[in-house]
């Protein structure tokens, strides 16, 4: 079943339920409900188309009828879930069908049973719905969802916190109205502390999410951003970026800190916290990762940081500081598949596909645009050149025409990443980096990417396409101006560049783009639009006249929708009056009711509509909005249509007086033939008068002729003499390339010579203090000759005496046995003689140590000296034949070159 078949099916579905509420019709579309949810189509619910449009509205208003079955109503809700996570479709969710109030309406009435799955799935798709958009205080149901948020917030250990959380963070950004009903509450103190008790919860959601609440609060705000607190609180938001829990922790992370940098005060805190470049790496590290929806918050975050002068700067030396250093052989990646540069990381995202995620590419582009403007302003062109090289075929990349028809949303995607491209280029072209963008920078490319926006942005069919109701228009335009520009600032220095771009010039196609921007509410697009105008404008066939009629048109049509839209503010009023909150609008009771129906009645006589009848179904008077609505629109139309049916005849009578213009100028050019006739008529006779002139000249030319033979000769003669003059010129070149030879052959032999002597006085140097060491080497030897000779005699004197003292005490012995009787006194005596003999004897095995250390001192300095002498020997047959050299005893051919 294809998805128009599934549509009707569930439109029709849809009306069967509202007529007849039973199980059997609620099945039936639950199943359809089943069938489009498996169709797995992006674009499958478009806004702009009728029946997309009519099954949306229809399941919004069944989600918000409390007489909905829960089992249906949660099919529904999964199925808004679903197609919420389309950005445009989300968007249109949210502005066009008012899916918060019925979804409100839906936890409202279920707010008494909050275990229900119906509650948080409710909660999770306002999450999505109410993102990055504001949500109108007077909303319904809104005071009654806030308190359920409160109050679950509150609530410890609660399932719904963390969502309840998220939500109504969501909801006080960029809310002033909603952030003082919150003030104005009784438990705002009591949630506060609540609030602050989450900055120390174990989930880094929480943390972010009370930080984001507490952040709007004033008390809260003069506590984490005073001076004492305020470096903590930055420490604390940049670890949630960095080690968050997933992309929504960080995507709530960066808002936060996004928000804040719009605080002249903090931004300046910011610009000088100490850590803020360690932080900053670590967030440039995150863009080495594979998540496009993380990559591109990352993105947001380095693009608000750029708006603070010393932020952009810190931010431009840390991208650049690598990159720049790194050359261009070592671009690869590791072995995760990660660029390992900020630079080449931005380079990665800039040159994502097309039907890849278009928010990290235009961030990408958007940041190295404000970084180039840093660079050039600080003029460190010359300094990035490396990483321009890898970047400028990227860009040049996405200025490449596509090969195939695009849809409509890919197309204005292809032209917002062309112009995104191109303000990179403006911003590179500087005085250094001019001549390299120009080397790689075709005008054929240029040419090509305009004539490709002419033909595919319905900018070639003239006043017949209203060029403020498409958006590809719009973008079309915007990059064929910006494209001009560039083509403008380098014409001079690309070949065939100043052709290509005065032939745009003068195309009537410009005349649309050219209009547009200068009609526009933009700044940069009037100045952008001017320039060109100025260089166009003296062109001849530059179409001037109808650029005036078309910028006419232009301000007539802005003029009727300006007039247009207060009657359609004042005929959708009542309608949104009476739909402001549809689930009351069905209570039973009748007093409610009919109160309900007396101010509707009040409302419509006070806007100027008469009632004749009472309007007893809402959805007719819808109906009627929505044609009002087409018919201004059409009436609008016809205004613009009539406008440019004017400047078509205006047109017309501009090409009727080129007409006249042309006849005149023919009558002009035939007059002037019957002139040149008489003029021929006087020539034929000139010429009569002239061929006897001929004659004689023919005999002149005869003489002249003999006289230009004798010139040929002559002429022969000298070239024989001037090839004889070139054969000499040749040897003398010769001669003179033989003696530069020889000229380079004696300086070099001379620089040889004058390295020589020099070697040879380092030699002698050399060798003189050699010879100093070696007679301090042998006075040394000489003097520890004679302390060994010295110790050697000590030696024999003390064994002389340990003999002789041996030999006495053996006569002592031999007395002590022959005296028995005087042992006792001899004992004394003995053991003093023991003693001594032990200290005699430890005194010999010293200095028996000290004379084999001494010997052996004697042998190494023995070796050394024998080394000492070969090197000497060296030494002096190396002088020896040098000087043979120097006197030119010696050829150059026996020179050992090894010595």
């Amino acid at each position: 079943m294809d998805a128009t078949t599934c549509l009707k099916s569930l439109l029709l579905g849809i009306n069967q339920y509202k007529n007849n509420n039973s199980a059997t019709n609620a099945a039936q579309l639950q199943r359809q409900i089943d069938d489009v949810s498996g169709l797995k189509c992006a674009r499958l619910f478009c806004p702009n188309q009728v029946l997309p449009s009519e099954c949306v509205g229809g399941l919004v208003e069944l989600a918000g009828d409390p007489n909905t079955s829960p089992t249906l109503r949660g099919k529904i809700v999964s199925l808004l879930s679903q197609l919420a996570s389309n950005e445009e479709t989300r968007e249109a969710l949210h502005s066009s069908y008012d899916l918060t109030s019925a979804l409100a309406s839906i936890i409202h009435c279920n707010s008494t049973t909050p275990s229900e799955p119906i509650i948080l799935q409710c909660i999770q798709v306002l999450q999505r719905v109410t993102y990055n958009t504001r949500i109108f205080h007077s909303t319904a149901y809104i005071d009654e969802l806030i308190a359920f948020l409160m109050h679950h917030i509150q609530s410890p250990n609660d399932d719904l916190t963390m969502p309840c959380l998220g939500l109504l963070a969501n909801l006080c950004r960029y809310n002033l109205a909603i952030q003082a009903h919150i003030k104005s509450t009784s438990q705002v103190k009591a949630f506060y502390r609540t609030l602050i008790s989450y900055l120390a919860h174990n989930s880094l959601t929480v943390v972010v999410f009370a930080l984001s609440l507490l952040t709007m609060s004033v008390s809260g705000s003069l506590q984490l951003f005073h001076a004492k607190n305020i470096h903590q609180t930055f420490q604390l938001i940049f670890n949630i970026i960095v080690n968050g829990d997933g992309t929504l922790t960080r995507k709530y992370a960066v808002d936060l800190l996004v928000d804040l940098l719009k605080n002249p005060k903090i931004a300046d805190y910011l610009s000088r916290y100490e850590h803020f470049s360690l932080c900053l790496t670590q967030v440039l590290g995150l863009l080495q990762g594979k998540d496009p929806d993380s990559a591109a918050k990352v993105l947001e975050l380095l693009v608000s940081l750029c708006s603070v002068s010393s932020l952009r700067r810190i931010l431009c030396q840390a991208v650049f500081r690598s990159s720049v250093a790194q050359p261009r052989s070592c671009v690869k990646k590791d072995s995760r598949g990660r660029t390992p540069e900020p630079g080449l990381a931005l380079i990665h995202w800039a040159s994502l596909p097309l039907q890849g995620p278009d928010s990290c590419c235009l961030q990408a582009l958007q940041l190295l645009s404000e970084l180039f403007e840093e660079v050039m302003d600080s003029s460190l062109g010359a300094s990035v050149q490396p990483f321009t090289d890898l970047l400028l075929p990227v860009l040049l990349d996405l200025l490449q025409p596509p090969e195939l028809p695009l849809e409509e949303q890919l197309a204005r995607r292809n032209c917002a990443r062309a112009a995104c491209a191109i303000d990179v280029l403006l911003d590179i072209l500087s005085e250094a980096l001019k001549l390299q963008v120009s080397r790689r920078l075709t005008a054929r490319l240029c040419v090509s990417q305009v004539e490709y926006l002419f033909s595919s942005s319905r900018m070639d069919v003239g006043f017949d396409c209203p060029m403020a109701e498409s958006d590809l228009s719009q973008a079309g335009a915007t990059v064929v101006l910006k494209m001009l520009d560039l083509m403008s600032r380098v014409k001079q220095v690309v070949p065939d560049m100043e052709t290509s771009f005065y032939r745009i010039l003068q195309d009537q196609r410009l005349v649309t783009p050219l209009s547009v921007a200068l009609t526009s509410d933009r700044r940069e697009q009037v100045q952008t639009a001017l320039r060109i105008l100025f260089e166009a404008a003296p062109l001849p066939d530059f179409p001037a006249i109808v650029l005036g009629e078309s910028i006419a048109a232009n301000n007539s049509y802005r003029l009727r929708e300006a007039e247009f839209t207060p009657r359609r503010m004042s005929v959708q009023d009542p309608a949104l009056a009476t739909l402001s909150r549809p689930c009351a609008a069905r209570t039973p009771s009748v007093g409610s009711a009919t109160q309900h129906s007396i101010h509707s009645l009040i409302e419509r006589l006070q806007t100027g509509m008469e009632m004749k009848e009472e309007i007893k179904d809402v959805r007719i008077s819808e109906i009627m909005d929505v044609y009002e609505q087409k018919i201004s629109a059409l009436a609008s139309k016809e205004g613009r249509l009539q406008d440019l049916l004017e400047a078509k005849a205006l047109a017309l009578a501009q090409a009727d007086r080129l007409i006249a213009q042309y006849r005149c100028q023919r009558a002009q050019a035939e007059a002037e033939a019957r002139k040149l006739a008489t003029l021929l008529k006087d020539a034929e006779r000139r010429k009569e008068e002239l061929s006897g002139e001929l004659s004689s000249q023919t005999l002149e030319a005869e003489r002249a002729q003999a006289d230009i033979q004798q010139l040929l000769q002559h002429n022969g003669r000298l070239q024989a003499v001037a090839k004889e003059h070139q054969a000499l010129s040749a040897s003398y070149n010769d001669v003179v390339l033989k003696f530069g030879e020889c000229e380079k052959m004696l300086r070099d032999l001379q620089t040889a010579h004058s390295s020589l002597n020099k070697q040879a006085e380092a030699m002698k140097k050399q060798n003189d203090t050699l010879k100093l060491q070696q007679e301090k080497m042998l006075s040394q030897l000489a003097g520890k000759e004679e302390k060994i000779q010295a110790l050697s005699q000590n030696l024999e004197d003390r064994e002389n005496k340990i003999s002789g003292l041996e030999q006495r005490i053996q006569s002592l012995e031999e007395k002590a046995e022959l005296r028995e009787k005087q042992s006792e006194d001899m004992e004394e005596t003995i053991d003093i003689l023991r003693k001594e003999l032990n200290k005699t004897e430890l005194a010999r095995k010293e200095l028996s140590i000290k004379a084999s250390s001494l010997e052996l001192q004697k042998s190494q300095l023995e070796t050394r000296l024998e080394k000492r002498e070969e090197e000497l020997n060296k030494h002096s047959h190396m002088i020896a034949m040098i000087h043979s050299l120097s006197s030119g005893k010696l050829k150059t051919d026996s020179v050992n070159l090894s010595l």
